[in-house]
Formats: C-alpha cells, structure tokens, sequence
C-alpha cells in the first residue's frame, strides 16, 4: 500500500473527537468517543485492514478537487469522471450529544457510481467487532463500543467490510451516517443529513464571525482559529496538542509520539491567543480546565494531562501497527507526561495572568494555586529538567526551562492580583529571588565568547526556544544579547527560510512551523517588518490547500511532517498575524532588570 501523505488529509470534528479524512475519499484515522480514546479507524498508522472508511467513485476517476466551505470545518471534496462529476461532503455535526460522521453525496453531473467499504477495526486496528447487518442499517459492537451506520441502500457484508454500491445522477443527494453509541443501549437513530449540515455550518460561521480583527491574512487566520477550536474538548475546554499520535517528526526514525493530550505548555500560548482574537469564553474554560487539572500540589503537576484533566498517559506500543510509512514504534500514551519541565510554572502564572488582565474573574482556588506554585518554583528552579522539547537524554539547566521558572517569579511579583492575599514578607523574598533568577540566567546562560545565548548552561548551541525570552519579557528585543541571539539562530538554524531545531547531526528532522511564528515576532518587534513578512510567508506556504499545518515541514521534500493537524503551529501562525497588527499581547508586559 502506497504511503499517503500528511498534506493529503482534511480535517473534521465535532469538540469531542476529530476525524481525517484523505483526498481520495477515505476516512483513515478516528477515535471514539474521545480526542484520546483508542481508534476505531487506524489505517493513517498502517493499512485499509487496520480500519477505515472509503466512500469514492468505483471508476478511474480523472481529476479531483477539495475545500472546506467557507468558514466551516465542512469538507467537499470534488470527483470528476468521463461518466460524470460528483461532491463528497464531509462533517461531523456538533450539538449532536452522540458523536456522528455525515457523508453526503451529491451529483453535480452526468451518473456517477459509487462504492461505500466500511471497515471497523477498534483497539486501534487490532480488534474487529461484531456485525448486525440489515437492509439499510449495519451494527458493530465490541466490548463497551458501538457503532451504527444508516445507509441510503442496501448493505451487505464482504469479508470484513460492511459494502454498499449507489448511483447518482445530476440533481440527486444520498447520505450516509455513522454514529457511536453504548453497546448497553439501543443504537442512536440516523440524523437528518440536511438539517445537521446547515446548522454545523451556521456554528462554524457564528463562531469565527467573532473574530473582527482586520490582518492581511485573514483567510488563513480564520482557518488557523477554526482548526484550534476544532481541538478544544467542549466538555472541558482542554485542548489537545493535536488528534494524532506516532506521525513522524523524521523518516525511518522512531521519533513518533502521541499528541491527543492537553499540554500545559500550550496554555499560555492558546490562552493570550484566544484573549487576543477575542475568544473569552474559550480563554475562560481554558484557564478553568487548567486550573482542575493542576490541583493543589505543585509537586505532583504534570506537563500534560487527559482531555479530562485526568492524569494517567502510561506509554506503550501497538506492536501490530506497521506505523506510518513503516515508521515505529506506534506510541499510545506519553512517557513525557512524568518528566520535570520547569518551564510549565511560567506558563502557568502567564495564563493566570493573561486572564486577569483581560477581566477574567479569579478564583480563591486560582489564588491558593499560585502562592503553592511559586513556593514550589523557589525549591526546584535551580535543578535541571528535560526542557521544552522533552529530551528524553539526561536533564539538563536548559535556557529557556529557567526564564520561565523566571517568569513564573516575576508574574507573581509584579501583579497585585497574584499575591493579594500573599503575607507581604514572602512577596519581597520572591522579589529578591526574581532579581538572583535573573542575574544567574544571564551569568549562566550567556556564552560571552559567541556573545548570544545558548541552548542550555555550557552549550555551545543556540536554540529556537531563545526566541521567546523577548516574548515574555525576559530582556527586551533591544537588548544587545537577545539581537545577537536572533541573529545567531538566523545564520544557524535556518534553511531555505524555516527555523529548525537542529541542522547538524543524522537526524532529519523537519523544520519546527512554530518556531518560524516566533521568529516573524521577534524580527517584527525589531523594526524588520520586510524580513518578518517573509518568514511569515513561509509559514503560509507549508500549509496544504486546506490551510492546515502539521508539527513539521520537510524542506528538502516539501512534505508536512509529525502529528496533524498541530495546535502550536496554528498559534504561531494566529499569534505573528496579531502581531503585524499590533494586536498580540507580550506574555510579560514588563522587562526584566
């Protein structure tokens, strides 16, 4: 089976769970009922026979097309035949309690025969269910699971498949609708295909109609805004880093890891975001969810939790699934979620912070949550951690690990609304320790001999998490040490205008898409608006034609690489947009000494 390309899939969701749909017209990666539920549709990490479901022309189709309608996570894509042209219409309805996907079927010319092969396969593609198969209704059923599928025809079984055939002519609609439901309970009824489908496109509309912000991108904002909000866990306001897991960062190597999980990182990155683009109540159930999750022992805070908030992400492997493009292991769970990251306190206070500035009310839990956190952050900031690109090699003193242990001090202490019910003799003791944070970071993290910052204390190496430390407001963009830092990272870790991680070394990995939003900020905030523009031109230009973006871009192969869609690929992107306008806020809004 010929590998597919990351690039060719489209996304739909319903703030429950998401679904990829490929440009041929399979259904290729779906868990249910959750963003982290095991998958039910699992050929995007192996083959047809790991579960999918393809609905597309039976004839040698001679062109296609694809788009989103405008405003909406509704996905059409176009079949054109000698015999005729024919619109798959894709989408999941959202208001539905009972998760559902609606294929719609729509004749535009001539007559069109088409295949449906369903192909269940839960567990992630190791265990087939049972089947019920009547005239226009089919029935799978394993353990707790239950899948229904209402047909327009009459199904029937071939091999493991649930099968059904349909001819459209000019004029003419059929839908298909599959929905999951308990296997303890009666199978949910079909939805109303035409019904669900003008209301799924009302809610996309209604809700990116709120973003009123002029930019001089706004198609790709817009649906930049969509995809995030496509990865938000309504029931909870958590956001998943993205829907996939074990999609390569490099070819051949194992570097596959499971994104269906709220980051703590993400939140200060996906709150200031929201807060920006206007998204209150998103921003406000964002910082809720944050706010569960974390508790009340600073000790026992994770880096990543359930869509839940629940904190269990035991890793281990599906040995059975050839991983995508032969790529293992296929990893379920993440190992990652028990390491040390200091740089979650900073980004904890920043969302605390951002949403106090822009009137979202605290709570006594929130200012409880705070003084624990910054007593904590005093015990552990000078230790080593595993960073924020969660290396799985020996801690170290990482650079930016420790500007935010920094900022997570200098938030407290320069925001009344932090410490207000602070005894006044710790606040000055945090003040003091800020100040040392400060010195020593500088001191430590300052290779005088290159005159820039570097990776971590003793490296010789700079890294694109350096671009943040005038995004929060550790030194200003000014500052000679930050100008060096920028330029080191632009002569280094740049090619062909995206920002890597590393060039050196065997790996291959792709360039990081986020970093090159970061990098459009910080050259932007230095007056070079042409140079911004360009490297935010090159972000524009790894999108596929859906505006989606993933983890990575492969320069050499111009290829999207690692989990897809990727939630902080899309907040760069919103958040440099912003930024060209004058409308993104700094994570500090104050310098550091």
């Amino acid at each position: 089976m010929a590998v597919k390309f990351i690039e060719d899939y489209g996304l739909i969701g319903d703030g429950q769970t998401a679904a990829l749909v490929h440009r041929d017209g399979s259904i290729d990666w779906l868990c249910w009922p959750r963003f982290d539920s095991d998958a039910c549709f699992a050929a995007l990490l192996g083959t047809s026979s790991h579960g999918c479901w393809k609905l597309a022309p039976v004839d040698a189709i001679t062109s296609s097309s694809r788009r989103y309608r405008d405003d909406t996570l509704v996905l059409e894509t176009d079949f054109e035949l000698t015999t005729g042209h024919v619109r798959l219409i894709d989408f999941m309805p959202v208001e539905n309690d009972a998760s559902a996907v609606i294929r719609i079927v729509r004749g535009l010319a001539g007559k069109v025969s088409l295949r449906s092969e369903l192909d269940l396969r839960f567990d992630y593609g190791s265990l087939r269910p049972a089947l019920e198969i009547g005239q226009e209704r089919a029935v799978a059923f394993v353990g707790p699971d239950l899948v229904v599928l209402h047909a327009p025809t009459q199904l029937s079984q071939q091999g493991t498949c649930i099968f059904s055939k349909v001819e459209v002519g000019e004029g003419e609609e059929i839908a298909f609708c599959l929905r999951y439901g308990s296997a303890t309970a009666a199978p949910p009824p079909p939805i109303a295909a035409g019904a669900a489908l003008r209301s799924t496109e009302e809610y996309w509309r209604s809700w990116v109609a709120k973003f009123a912000i002029k930019t001089q991108w706004p198609e790709a904002v817009r649906r930049s805004l969509l995809t995030l909000k496509a990865m938000i866990y309504r029931s909870t306001g958590g956001i998943v880093a993205a829907p996939t897991t074990s999609l390569p960062e490099a070819p051949a190597e194992n570097l596959n890891w499971d994104y269906r999980y709220c980051w703590l990182r993400d939140a200060a990155f996906t709150i200031t975001v929201l807060l920006d683009a206007g998204y209150h109540e998103e921003a406000k159930a964002f910082r809720d969810w944050l706010l569960r999750a974390a508790g009340g022992e600073p000790e026992k805070i994770r880096i990543m939790y359930r869509v839940d908030g629940s904190r269990r992400l035991e890793e281990w492997i599906a040995s059975w699934l050839p991983g995508y493009g032969g790529a293992t292991p296929v990893r379920i769970g993440n190992a990652a979620a028990a390491q040390r990251q200091l740089d979650v306190y900073g980004e904890l206070l920043d969302s605390v912070a951002a949403a106090a500035k822009a009137g979202i009310a605290p709570t006594e839990r929130e200012g409880n949550l705070v003084a624990a956190v910054i007593g904590h952050v005093e015990r552990v900031w000078n230790e080593p951690d595993h960073g924020l690109w969660e290396s799985r090699g020996n801690p170290q003193h990482y650079t930016y690990s420790k500007v935010s242990a920094w900022a997570a001090m200098d938030r407290f202490v320069r925001r009344g609304d932090l410490h207000r019910s602070a005894d006044g003799g710790f606040v000055s003791r945090m003040d003091g320790l800020r100040d040392r944070m400060h010195r020593e970071i500088c001191e430590k993290a300052f290779d005088s001999e290159r005159q820039t910052f570097v990776k971590y204390y003793g490296s010789d190496e700079v890294d694109p998490s350096l671009l943040n430390l005038p995004l929060v407001g550790f030194l200003p963009v000014a500052d000679r040490r930050i100008a060096k830092t920028i330029a080191a990272i632009e002569r280094e870790l740049v090619q062909e205008g995206y920002v890597h991680r590393r060039l050196s070394g065997e790996i291959r990995e792709g360039a990081f898409l986020a970093c090159s939003g970061w990098l459009a900020e910080c050259q932007l905030m230095q007056g070079r608006r042409a140079e911004a523009e360009r490297t935010f031109d090159h972000l524009l230009r790894a999108r596929n034609e859906l505006g989606l973006l993933a983890e990575e871009f492969n320069v050499r192969d111009r290829r999207l690489a690692g989990n897809f869609p990727q939630g902080l690929s899309h907040l760069a992107l919103v958040r440099a947009a912003l930024r060209f306008e004058q409308r993104a806020s700094n994570r500090g809004d104050g310098h550091g000494p």
